[in-house]
């Protein structure tokens, strides 16, 4: 493979960079100072015009020949156009400013003015070099195009990419806002653990390592539940984390075996609560970004304001496969492979559900929808509702067919969790991965007596690509893992 600085572009840019050093240019200055960004400058022009400014960011085009020319720099705000004229710079420094290439970063001091064709631009008296680049920006700047380059190389598709750069802004306003509507309502901000000796909080395959001092096994978390749980035995009534989770599994359009979770629970609530925190978040975010409660996904358009649909799941069941296939898991089993449902042989009710919920029902819940009361067996931790003791309080969230969280009234008596666990424990031993395990400190912890509780988790990585529109979740991670590079 020709290695990038091998290229004839490459070569040029080095050799720019050795006749800048003859000039006696330093070509990475320790520090610059700066008074505006490009975004003050356009906005407060009527009050800047012909007064000095210093500016700095990278050239991302350089236009004109002889004694005069243009260029567009760009910083963290938007572009400025810079104007620079040999004789307003001097013979020297034009000199130098011959040898600068696009992606190279400079500071530029001069005055702001507006050319005869309207754009507001700065007039250079002084131009400083902050760091010389020595390989080109991708096809002229604007042509980073390939995904696989773009997720690999992610500072480049930021430099090319001013969408991209809005995603990413856009998941800081997110991530933000559910940081704020959280403080406001009484909930601390704690950390937990993410190595455990045991995991759990959710139907998942661990990573897993080993500590050395220790000659411990340990997994990185698959969920932060069971100890923010402890937290809530242990008398602090609000908290929330919101940080990353692991999970050994398959990437697709909504899923990375890294990715970031808020979780949540509060003492003395119960999923209806839950479901009413879940609205009010998600309206705050929407006129947080987009200034109203709708705003458009794809070819639909989304409306977020209160109150959302409540679809209970056996009913949505019942309407995907008919109404009598409930009567037994064989029945069932047999009408969801009627309707086309990739379900294995012999799996028994609760993965049933599971099947024709994730290919039936769950792709077409575009408006708002909470899916709520699960069968226990696919819900170990959630308590059993009032009407049916197989049926429990939980939910899962919906919008634009995308799951974006799960929830329960937490279940917090010691002998049913122990008897659930004990259910999983069995099934692990069957040969199911995914099942939990027995943690018997957090039996133990429940022993000592967990107030009624509503917990919710809610995907971040999820959240953003609705919020902002991006296709799949690679595309607002910043550093998504890849398989490595064939070309390497």
């Amino acid at each position: 493979m020709e290695r990038p600085e091998e290229t004839v572009q490459g070569a040029q840019m080095r050799q720019n960079l050795e006749e800048l050093r003859a000039l006696g240019v330093e070509p990475y200055p320790r520090r610059f100072e700066r008074t505006h960004v490009a975004e003050q400058i356009h906005e407060g022009f009527e009050q800047l015009e012909e007064t000095e400014a210093v500016i700095a960011g990278r050239l991302t085009a350089i236009r004109g020949h002889g004694k005069a020319g243009f260029a567009d720099l760009r910083d963290g705000s938007g572009r400025i156009q810079v104007y620079v004229r040999k004789d307003e710079i001097g013979e020297e420094a034009f000199a130098a400013w011959k040898l600068l290439d696009v992606g190279d970063i400079v500071g530029v001091r001069g005055e702001v003015f507006r050319t005869r064709a309207g754009e507001v631009s700065v007039k250079a008296a002084e131009i400083t070099l902050l760091a010389k680049a020595l390989l080109p920006l991708p096809e002229k700047f604007h042509g980073l195009k390939d995904k696989e380059q773009r997720y690999r190389q992610r500072y480049l598709d930021l430099i090319a990419n001013e969408e991209v750069r809005q995603v990413f802004a856009g998941r800081s306003v997110v991530l933000s806002t559910a940081r704020e509507f959280l403080e406001k309502r009484g909930y601390m901000e704690v950390e937990t653990p993410i190595l455990q000796p045991l995991y759990g909080g959710a139907f998942a395959e661990p990573f897993e390592t080993h500590h050395h001092a220790l000659d411990l096994t340990l997994y990185l978390r698959i969920a932060d539940e069971l100890y923010l749980k402890r937290l809530i035995v242990g008398g602090f009534e609000r908290v929330f984390e919101i940080g990353k989770d692991f999970r050994n599994e398959g990437m697709d359009r909504t899923h990375c075996p890294e990715f970031t979770q808020l979780e949540l629970y509060e003492a003395y609530a119960d999923y209806n609560d839950m479901m009413e925190l879940t609205e009010e978040l998600f309206e705050s975010i929407a006129l947080r970004l987009h200034g109203a409660t709708s705003f458009e996904y794809g070819e639909f358009t989304i409306d977020l304001k209160r109150p959302w649909k409540r679809l209970r799941v056996m009913d949505a069941v019942a309407d995907a496969v008919g109404a009598d296939a409930l009567k037994d898991p064989t029945a069932l089993f047999e009408a969801a492979r009627s309707k086309g449902v990739d379900i294995e042989a012999g799996a028994g009710f609760g993965a049933c559900v599971e099947k024709i919920l994730d290919q039936l029902v769950e792709p077409n819940l575009m408006e708002p929808t909470f899916l709520i009361d699960y069968p226990r067996e696919i819900s170990p931790l959630a308590k059993q509702t009032p009407y049916d003791p197989e049926i429990v309080e939980r939910f899962e969230v919906f919008v634009a067919g995308l799951e974006l969280g799960n929830s329960f009234s937490e279940l917090n008596d010691p002998d049913e969790q122990l008897r659930r666990f004990e259910a999983q424990v069995a099934k692990r031993a069957e040969g199911d991965p995914e099942a939990h395990g027995m943690d018997e400190d957090f039996v133990t912890a429940l022993m000592h007596g967990m107030p009624p509780t509503g917990g919710l988790g809610l995907g971040i990585d999820r959240m953003v690509m609705l919020f902002t529109g991006a296709p799949g979740i690679r595309d607002v991670i910043l550093f998504p893992p890849m398989r490595p590079d064939r070309k390497e």
